[in-house]
């Protein structure tokens, strides 16, 4: 007799998308203590407590894995994380881009975390100082199961806290300041510590343009950024030697470290180093760029026998700004100038002085500096305006109706509306053509939402539903780009395999991380933005997703959490769903009372 019988939860009907990237056959699923037990054609038995889903018509397949994400301090006060999981995502990984919050002071985190992610810099302190009770991983990882967790939790440790932390914040962005021999064994002590612990490794960051927040030391680069080749060889031979991975991105002043970084990645006479860098993309500011990552991570994964994927943000990279608070002002002096003042009648004043202007109009007339933003104000609609006249109207447009410079209209718009002038761009991903062959392009995976970060720039928590928006309408193609089973896997049994964390795949004996998705709700819907307040961080309004005829259900470790468009009462708030996933480690449900 079958323990199991009859099952928690029963999916019929449905075409079962495994993740490894197999065709879709329609099948029945049965889930029994948040494990899935059977992948079947035959009818399963059901009780009269058996949660069924009818999926006929729909694709069933393993919850989504988001590998870039920066919840680390809004999944301590709004633990269910639900903008991720009401679109399909059932893992997340923390502590990118050099940042998380294993060891460093509460105070150092909101200055390593806010300005650099948007963030409002009150709430991640708030955040953190009432809930960091632990001094070293084990006591983070315990902390973390103790909230009602909504997704699966899986992280890295970021490399500026590592510093912060051994070197104090001063001094670890300090150019004049070298760790001592005593700090890099510290260091190396505290990431050996995180990777015992299950971390899946560590993360990075040599891009100066990234700033601390704060009165102290504001305006400072990020501690990673101020290390040395040393330093970096020495905790990447700490990685290397425990095979966990390495997530970074490069400095976009020089480039010169994405050499590093790609050689680190090699196997030649050595354990190859995974590494996973930022970002590949098709920028409008670089038309030709999208052309080299795929030969880059060939030549690295081929001839180099390495381990490195770029990742993708797979749908286009529209950003929101409300005045100048946006972080590709960051790229150039006169708008790092402009976002060190964070009091709006000085900053005002800086912004209306005709000397700083000229600078501002230089630095903006560049044609061969270093960027990720185009720089191109006909490019940027405004969206929101006290003054009526402007809204629908790019800011060239106004310029050209003043009779001004394009760079003065601008800032006479800030310096008269602040942070109520809102407009809108497009960064990278506008063409189609260019975008299908970036994501089919060996060693590009998917990455880069950025999801719990700049929440009033941009949103990207539906990601995966977008991918497969994309795929599903390009089915009817001649030679669609990428086939269903191939998104799929992309969206999660890839990514999984490569970070080395227990989810990503839909097989009799898996944890039940389950999406059901109905393709007839992949419309244009996807593509659009919407606003929700945010009471974790005091009612902040944010830009959101809202696609909700495209998930029917949500189910982490076999529960459904997310049904129709509407949460069960108790995630997030009164029990926990997702686990902390240890690199390497198979992570049971966590155990429920059976009713």
């Amino acid at each position: 007799m079958n323990e199991y019988l009859p099952y928690d939860t029963v999916l019929t009907g449905g075409t079962v998308y495994d993740g490894s990237g197999g065709l879709g056959v329609v099948r029945n699923v049965g889930i029994s203590d948040g494990i899935v037990r059977a992948i079947t054609t035959e009818p399963l038995a059901v009780g009269p407590s058996t949660d069924v889903i009818d999926a006929t018509g729909q694709w069933v397949m393993p919850g989504f894995v988001d590998v870039h994400t920066h919840y680390d301090a809004e999944v301590l006060v709004g633990p269910g994380l639900t903008e991720s999981v009401r679109h399909g995502v059932t893992t997340v990984l923390l502590g990118n881009c050099s940042l998380s919050t294993l060891y460093s002071t509460p105070v150092d985190i909101a200055d390593l975390f806010s300005r650099v992610e948007a963030l409002p810099r009150e709430h991640v302190l708030k955040a953190v100082d009432a809930h960091k009770t632990w001094t070293n991983p084990n006591e983070y990882i315990d902390a973390l199961e103790r909230l009602p967790l909504g997704p699966n939790i899986a992280a890295l440790v970021g490399h500026s806290d590592l510093r912060a932390h051994v070197m104090g914040l001063d001094r670890a962005t300090d150019h004049s300041q070298k760790p001592t021999r005593e700090e890099f064994s510290a260091m190396a002590d505290a990431l050996t510590t995180a990777l015992d612990a299950g971390l899946l490794g560590m993360s990075t960051m040599t891009n100066p343009w990234d700033k601390l927040d704060g009165d102290r030391y504001r305006s400072r680069s990020l501690p990673s950024s101020y290390a040395r080749w040393k330093e970096f060889r020495a905790l990447h031979k700490i990685l290397r030697r425990r095979g966990r991975l390495l997530q970074s991105i490069p400095n976009l002043n020089t480039k010169y470290d994405m050499i590093f970084f790609l050689g680190s990645a090699t196997g030649l006479g050595r354990t190859p180093l995974k590494i996973s860098l930022l970002a590949a993309a098709d920028a409008k500011a670089s038309p030709w760029i999208h052309h080299i990552f795929g030969p880059l991570a060939q030549l690295v994964n081929g001839p180099g026998r390495g381990q490195f994927r770029w990742q993708h943000l797979p749908t286009t990279f529209d950003v929101y700004s409300d005045g100048i608070d946006l972080v590709v002002f960051e790229e150039f002096g006169s708008g790092r100038a402009a976002l060190h003042l964070r009091e709006e009648l000085g900053r005002n004043d800086l912004l209306s002085d005709e000397a700083y202007r000229r600078w501002f109009r230089a630095d903006f007339e560049k044609k061969f500096s270093s960027r990720v933003w185009h720089r191109d104000f006909a490019d940027a609609q405004i969206t929101e305006c006290p003054d009526a006249s402007v809204v629908g109207k790019n800011i060239a447009e106004v310029a050209a109706e003043r009779g001004i410079h394009v760079v003065d209209a601008f800032l006479d718009l800030v310096v008269e509306h602040g942070r109520k002038l809102r407009w809108h761009t497009t960064i990278a991903n506008h063409r189609r053509k260019q975008m299908d062959k970036l994501i089919t392009r060996p060693g590009v995976t998917v990455g880069f939402s950025d999801a719990g970060a700049h929440l009033r720039n941009m949103a990207f928590y539906n990601f995966g539903i977008r991918l497969l928006h994309r795929v599903h309408g390009a089915r009817g193609d001649r030679r669609p780009f990428m086939s269903v089973e191939n998104a799929v896997y992309k969206l999660s049994g890839e990514l999984a395999e490569f970070y080395g964390v227990d989810a990503g795949h839909l097989r009799v004996g898996d944890r039940a991380d389950v999406v059901v998705i109905d393709p007839a709700g992949l419309d244009d819907e996807v593509l659009a933005y919407r606003e929700e307040t945010m009471p974790e961080f005091g009612g902040l309004s944010r830009m959101v997703n809202r696609n909700d005829q495209a998930v029917t259900a949500t189910l982490i470790a076999g529960r459904i959490v997310y049904r129709e468009g509407e949460f069960a009462p108790w995630f997030g708030v009164s029990e926990r769903a997702g686990s902390f996933l240890r690199a390497g480690t198979t992570t049971a449900p966590h155990p429920r009372e059976r009713v």
